[in-house]
């Protein structure tokens, strides 16, 4: 059996022509044809010499690849969207950047961490698993999907944030009624009082003064 070093570039070019965000050890056991434990021996030598990247368990990048930890969360555990905080955030609707990615999925909440990055997956209905599109490479939630997504979590003892300080100038009204259709009753009057700021932007979180965008249209 030939020995693979672990700076060896023909493995390297071989997984970079697969195009592929990360591998896992089944991928290495279909290209490389080594049984398991020479396998783990192998993925443990060329981790160490820098070669590959571990991100959790049996997952693996290639060091030149330029981790997308964005895209290995939204493809590892699927399927799943990005929503909540995390989606609020990136529409600037939270102001706060949260440390965690999270996202919405049809599987069983989870908690994973993906080469130090913290990423929280939560259970949603099927009923409730859509609003989202694809956006480089990574499903993401509308902003009035993320902002019901919340909702919901909140509704259900699961999330805390203050609706006071959200930054709903942005928020399509009508979409947000059509998407607030299929949720339960029990976010009503999470809903209500969200619906009170809409078209509108906080000034300052002690006042609760806010900057009216719809006043004068």
């Amino acid at each position: 059996m030939v020995r693979i070093r672990p700076t060896d570039p023909e493995l390297i070019k071989q997984l970079m022509v697969l195009r592929k965000p990360y591998f896992t050890v089944a991928d290495f056991e279909r290209l490389l044809g080594l049984k398991k434990q020479t396998l783990y021996v192998t993925l443990n030598r060329l981790t160490r010499s820098g070669v590959l990247t571990r991100l959790k368990k049996n997952v693996y990048a290639v060091f030149t690849s330029g981790i997308d930890i964005e895209k290995i969360a939204n493809e590892i555990y699927y399927p799943s969207y990005f929503s909540f905080e995390k989606a609020l955030s990136d529409y600037g609707i939270l102001s706060q950047m949260p440390f965690t990615l999270t996202l919405a999925t049809l599987r069983p909440s989870k908690k994973l961490t993906i080469a130090d990055t913290a990423v929280e997956y939560s259970q949603i209905k099927k009923s409730l698993f859509f609003g989202y599109e694809l956006k480089n490479e990574k499903n993401i939630a509308f902003p009035e999907k993320a902002l019901l997504d919340e909702l919901y979590l909140m509704s259900k003892g699961l999330r805390q944030i203050n609706l006071e300080e959200l930054d709903l100038r942005e928020i399509n009204k009508n979409r947000l009624e059509k998407f607030a259709q299929k949720y339960p009753p029990n976010i009503g009057d999470l809903f209500c009082r969200v619906k009170k700021y809409l078209g509108t932007t906080p000034i300052t979180n002690e006042a609760k003064k806010r900057i009216d965008w719809t006043a004068g249209a």
